[in-house]
């Protein structure tokens, strides 16, 4: 892909090297994190690509914390930035940031147009125009506004409550390396993705009612959501930014190494965002007919036919 003539978002924030605390209320992003899905609590935190930790293995205090949040956790504050820029740290991050605001405003030109004319999966109301997320830079640590705080351990994630997408740019390298997805369309499609839950939260699909499904269940019909709108995002971008076959390839290595059984869970109960297979073919599927209403996770009445 190519991003030299491509211009570069403005709804970008260097947060600096080590953002501190301003409040943090909250449980911790880091725990949410850990439950690797969908708490069901509109302010609390919408995950990103992949999990660090698990529920099982989290100090009791902290699994109350975590659990106290479904029934509406406090919100912490938005952090003040400490250290230097993020971006001027080296020259990997001037590139990564560069890269990630490209990125970041082809998105905000493929979804602009989608919702003027409303060519999304329809959830009871209309989610009027597109409201662009911004995107966060950080090192080490980060204060929300809204979902806690977190450490680049969490990987990248979305905030629903401030509508701010969060991401380390170290977490390139470990995508790369770690994870054995490099290419510099990988990195796009976590964007992307990220992105994707803002979508989703713009569109109200994050807040539809239970369906007598557990929370592993649910969170797993909204992480394949968020992976058919990035495929949606690249087929639509596809032109402009010139992406090629094996810049789809990219994209699915990086979609099947962090489906939830190769990650190394074996019981699909505990599944929270989708097995490889899952994963790289709703991405297809977004991709293959750049339309975003066939992403209707929802829609699946079976849970075991996504």
């Amino acid at each position: 892909m190519r991003i030299d003539d491509q211009r570069r978002s403005d709804n970008f924030e260097d947060r600096g090297t080590g953002s501190e605390g301003g409040g943090g209320g909250g449980v911790p992003i880091w725990a949410l994190f850990g439950l690797v899905r969908l708490l069901g609590v509109r302010r609390t935190l919408i995950v990103g690509v992949l999990g660090i930790i698990g529920f099982s293995l989290m100090p009791s205090g902290i699994k109350n914390q975590v659990l106290g949040a479904l029934t509406g956790g406090g919100e912490g504050a938005p952090g003040s930035t400490a250290g230097a820029s993020v971006c001027q740290a080296s020259q990997a991050n001037e590139a990564a940031c560069d890269f990630s605001r490209a990125v970041l405003a082809s998105t905000e030109d493929v979804w602009t147009p989608l919702f003027e004319r409303g060519a999304l999966p329809a959830y009871g109301s209309s989610p009027g125009v597109y409201r662009p997320p911004t995107l966060v830079v950080f090192a080490n640590s980060v204060s929300t506004g809204g979902c806690g705080e977190a450490t680049s351990a969490a990987g990248p994630f979305y905030c629903p409550a401030d509508q701010k997408l969060y991401i380390d740019p170290s977490f390139y390298g470990v995508l790369a390396k770690r994870l054995r997805a490099p290419g510099d369309f990988a990195q796009a499609y976590v964007i992307a993705h990220e992105v994707g839950h803002h979508v989703q939260n713009l569109i109200g699909a994050t807040g539809l009612p239970p369906r007598g499904e557990t929370r592993n269940q649910t969170s797993v019909r909204v992480e394949l959501q968020a992976d058919c709108f990035a495929g949606v995002w690249g087929r639509t971008a596809r032109a402009a930014l010139q992406i090629t076959d094996e810049d789809l390839g990219e994209a699915l290595t990086a979609a099947h190494a962090i489906g939830d059984d190769t990650l190394g869970h074996s019981d699909e109960r505990t599944f929270t965002h989708g097995s490889s297979e899952q994963r790289v073919r709703w991405f297809r599927r977004g991709f293959e007919s750049g339309d975003a209403r066939q992403c209707d996770t929802f829609a699946v009445q079976n849970h075991r036919e996504l």
